[in-house]
């Protein structure tokens, strides 16, 4: 068990702040200590205030990040006659009947240090990184991604295909944030620290990232990341794939066109009841 999480908090701080000629032998047995209170859901990378307003927890990157610089390159056995090469401080996490956790057969890996709450079924194959955060209840299906440090709520329906994009770096920005009862459709793409505010549907095949801006037709307004301040899609959006014209002569002449992600409506029983999650599933 990992030690008192204040103490804990402390000594990540401080591992974070190191340099790498500064490493000690006991820092790797630190950076296994935050991979377990991760398992645990005694920290995390990003925090949500009562208002809604979430945080990054710097210190959580800078410590996963010494984490990645004390490893050493090491050779492990996998199926057959296939080897891994990875570093040896960032192993596979392994899953007891108590995590009650439903983990079908057929290739999905979740790394040590991600946390994956009661009832979230992951079908294969899946791969949940290092950092992670999955709610209760989540499904996360085949073929998708929580990428490293990705914040995803309870009740969250990860379709097959998707991407929740990681974010390491820089350590100041936010990861991909998915709130609770969130739909994200077959082969969506969430990156660049965008949040998805709770109940919000994203339609198969939807990209969001730092660069897209949205448009929402239901209030006549446009959603973009504005420097530092990520994209967030709000709450309730039912987000489809859509396209704008692009300006110039030369776009308009071979009419061309860019893909748009476009808030079309806002959830209704007609959508809830659409996107609700099968409990027979669980």
């Amino acid at each position: 068990m990992p030690r008192p999480t204040k103490l804990l908090v402390e000594l990540l701080q401080q591992l974070g702040q190191k340099t790498p000629d500064q490493y000690e032998p006991e820092d790797r047995a630190l950076f296994a200590e935050m991979r377990e209170a991760t398992n645990l859901g005694l920290i995390r990378c990003a925090e949500r205030s009562d208002d809604g307003q979430w945080t990054v927890n710097v210190w959580y990157k800078q410590a996963l990040l010494a984490g990645f610089r004390l490893g050493q390159m090491l050779e492990t056995d996998g199926i057959g006659r296939a080897s891994f090469f990875d570093k040896h401080t960032l192993p596979l996490r392994r899953l007891y009947m108590t995590n009650k956790v439903r983990l079908v057969p057929g290739g999905s890996t979740i790394r040590d240090g991600a946390y994956v709450g009661d009832g979230v079924v992951i079908m294969p194959p899946a791969y949940i990184n290092i950092g992670a955060w999955v709610g209760n209840d989540t499904m996360v299906d085949s073929h998708a991604l929580v990428g490293s440090c990705a914040q995803i709520g309870e009740r969250v329906h990860i379709s097959a295909a998707a991407q929740i994009g990681g974010v390491l770096e820089p350590v100041g920005m936010m990861p991909c944030i998915v709130e609770d009862d969130v739909m994200i459709g077959g082969n969506c793409g969430v990156y660049e620290g965008t949040i998805v505010r709770r109940r919000a549907v994203i339609g198969s095949g939807v990209l969001l990232n730092g660069s897209t801006p949205v448009y929402d037709l239901v209030n006549d307004r446009v959603y973009r990341r504005a420097g530092e301040v990520p994209l967030e899609i709000p709450e309730g959006a039912v987000v489809v794939p859509g396209s704008r014209r692009l300006s110039g002569s030369f776009a308009q002449e071979h009419g061309l066109q860019v893909n748009t992600p476009i808030i079309v409506k806002y959830r209704d029983d007609k959508t809830d009841a659409a996107t609700a999650l099968e409990d027979a599933l669980r």
